[in-house]
């Protein structure tokens, strides 16, 4: 696991050529067929060599729940297991993580009509304005949900509207699901907040100018999309859907997607502060020396896993 720009997908891949492992991908945005610059989706070489479950799994038009992450990749991790490797989780939706490892709770399906008003609302008073009705109608969720975050914002008041029940109470009375691994997490994390703020600066960039406008304008062309469905509220796509809208000039479209992709970043590093995880300096040199040592001192034993006595996934970054 790791924030945005931590460089989790090339130490998955490197640690695919030093373990039996495989890789699943724990990304809310690159579940979404099209959106391949601006998630930095692995390229076709890299999926042909090192292939990527749970990418490119549904169009940008569809919705994907935490819960049907969960489910996919219960699944995928047993295919797996029965071939004697180990799944590597790697990406930095927190929420996929939380529902993998807790289960999921029992929340009421997307209401389409309910979401429409959502969305008309959001048009009026802005994102923030609706957060604060969030705050008043479920003051712990809406401690927890970043006012930029509309997604979840959405989702909340959706089930509040749906259940009459803050989302907080409902997960509150959940209980926990076991999950049918042993799951050893480990954390790409900046010594140097600045560096990593420099590396999503130069990384967004390099985004633009490998066609990531040209990208959003081919999928409005070629979906009937709206900019309140999911994809195209991902960091990047929202900004470049107020650029093609006229909304922003090319200057304005950059800072945003910066300042956007940084607190998506602090948001993923906060959250990952406060779990029991293993942490490596996502820039150091010796990134790849450091986590193999750790896994073979740690986690490994080749004679249990040709018993196939191992039954752990291994989370990692992108």
């Amino acid at each position: 696991m790791g924030p945005t720009a931590s460089g989790k997908t090339d130490l998955a891949t490197s640690l695919c050529d030093n373990f039996p492992m495989e890789i699943i991908s724990v990304d809310s945005g690159q579940v979404f067929k099209g959106l391949d610059i601006g998630t930095a989706k692995p390229s076709q070489a890299v999926q042909k060599k090192y292939p990527h479950y749970l990418i490119d799994v549904l169009d940008p038009t569809e919705t994907y729940s935490a819960s049907q992450f969960r489910d996919d990749a219960l699944e995928k991790m047993k295919e797996i297991n029965n071939r004697k490797k180990i799944p590597i989780l790697v990406g930095g939706t927190m929420m996929y993580f939380k529902f993998l490892t807790h289960g999921a709770t029992e929340l009421p399906g997307a209401n389409k009509k309910i979401r429409e008003e959502i969305s008309q609302v959001a048009l009026e008073i802005g994102w923030q304005g609706l957060h604060e009705k969030l705050c008043a109608v479920d003051p712990v969720a809406g401690g927890k949900i970043s006012p930029n975050d509309s997604h979840r914002i959405q989702r909340s008041l959706e089930i509040f509207y749906i259940t009459g029940k803050p989302v907080s109470e409902i997960q509150r009375r959940q209980k926990h699901t076991t999950l049918p691994f042993n799951l050893i997490k480990m954390a790409l994390l900046p010594d140097k907040l600045d560096s990593l703020n420099q590396v999503i600066q130069e990384r967004f960039k390099n985004m633009i100018d490998r066609g990531l406008l040209e990208e959003v304008r081919q999928l409005r062309s070629n979906f009937p999309l709206t900019n309140q469905m999911p994809s195209m509220r991902c960091v990047g796509y929202r900004q470049a859907w107020e650029y093609l809208e006229g909304k922003t000039n090319k200057d304005d479209f950059t800072r945003k997607g910066i300042i956007a992709t940084r607190q998506l970043a602090k948001r993923q590093m906060t959250w990952l502060k406060t779990d029991n995880i293993k942490r490596f300096d996502c820039l150091s040199v010796n990134l790849l020396e450091d986590t193999c040592r750790w896994i073979k001192k740690n986690l490994w034993s080749e004679e249990k896993f040709r018993r196939g006595s191992i039954k752990t996934s291994y989370q990692s970054s992108t």
